[in-house]
């Protein structure tokens, strides 16, 4: 769906991206993911044909979206800004924007849409009078009026209170999966981004640092972090000083009776498993944790 194919982006002496390459497949949720400044919203610019990039192309359905028309008019964008006219009506502001895309049946996709993102008692509300919650709402609502195959979200979450930005992640799950909509998300927001992406890069200093599904990013770490509980805190405290003393075992916690440790990926949670028993250590379980894409990402940027 989205190709993006060994892009450069200078201005002047200073290149913003390198040499920056991944693809999108149809109907997942991508998130492009990197510290602020790293060139996120560039390169989302770029791949809308709101800027010419130095080298390289970014394609969508094969396609410069910067030279086609046609093709413009299928996707979604929601930028940092809304997009919205505060001096008129939520429902004006819908119906302004499916005029311009020629949205047929307007009054009844304009319901639904306002039904869809909670806002249909706000409908006659001046949008300049919305929180910003809900004016991220009806500005997401706008940028699917006229039901896009591709939507890019650029930090969609920015600045919303707990309850708002699980509204938004709520409504891009809903998007992705009941109405197979292609989602393109540039966050810095790992949980947001954890919560509603099944694949991400990592971009930093305009590079791609790393590009998979995020099962996959969780199973390429050289480490991987286990859990031990045991039956008591003594019990714990002699696994602490065996553990201790292992090369391949690294950053050691300990609370009462449970440790969790790094563990070298060489080496399995049977084989730790076999050690402590071996020293007749009253181990009840062993258990390795899911690494969180905040520990890939930091990981990454740390490696860097």
């Amino acid at each position: 769906m989205i190709k993006v194919q060994g892009l450069v982006k200078k201005y002047g002496d200073k290149t913003v991206l390198n040499r920056v390459s991944f693809s999108v497949k149809e109907g997942e949720v991508f998130g492009y993911l990197g510290p602020n400044g790293a060139g996120k919203t560039t390169t989302l610019r770029i791949i809308l044909g709101l800027v010419k990039p130095t080298e390289g192309t970014a394609l969508v359905w094969d396609e410069n979206l910067g030279s086609r028309d046609n093709l413009r008019s299928r996707v979604g964008v929601l930028l940092e800004q809304d997009g919205l006219y505060e001096k008129i009506t939520a429902y004006q502001n819908l119906d302004y924007y499916s005029q311009l895309y020629g949205v047929k049946n307007r009054q009844q996709r304009i319901e639904e849409m306002l039904e869809f993102v909670g806002l249909s008692h706000d409908a006659g509300e001046l949008a300049g009078n919305l929180s910003k919650g809900m004016k991220r709402k009806l500005g997401l609502a706008r940028a699917i009026i006229h039901n896009p195959q591709v939507l890019f979200l650029d930090e969609p979450s920015s600045g919303l209170d707990p309850e708002a930005q699980k509204m938004v992640r709520d409504l891009i799950l809903r998007l992705s999966g009941n109405e197979r909509i292609t989602v393109f998300l540039n966050s810095h927001d790992l949980d947001e981004v954890q919560r509603t992406c099944s694949s991400v890069a990592i971009l930093q200093g305009g590079e791609i640092k790393a590009c998979d599904s995020l099962d996959n990013l969780r199973c390429r770490s050289s480490e991987q972090v286990v859990e031990m509980t045991f039956s008591d805190s003594a019990e714990a405290e002699k696994a602490l000083n065996l553990i201790n003393g292992i090369d391949y075992i690294s950053n050691t916690r300990h609370e009462n009776k449970r440790i969790t440790a790094t563990l070298d990926k060489k080496y399995s949670t049977s084989s730790l498993l076999g050690l402590l028993t071996k020293q007749e250590i009253q181990i009840e379980e062993i258990r390795r944790l899911t690494r969180s894409l905040e520990d890939i990402y930091l990981e990454v940027v740390h490696g860097e």
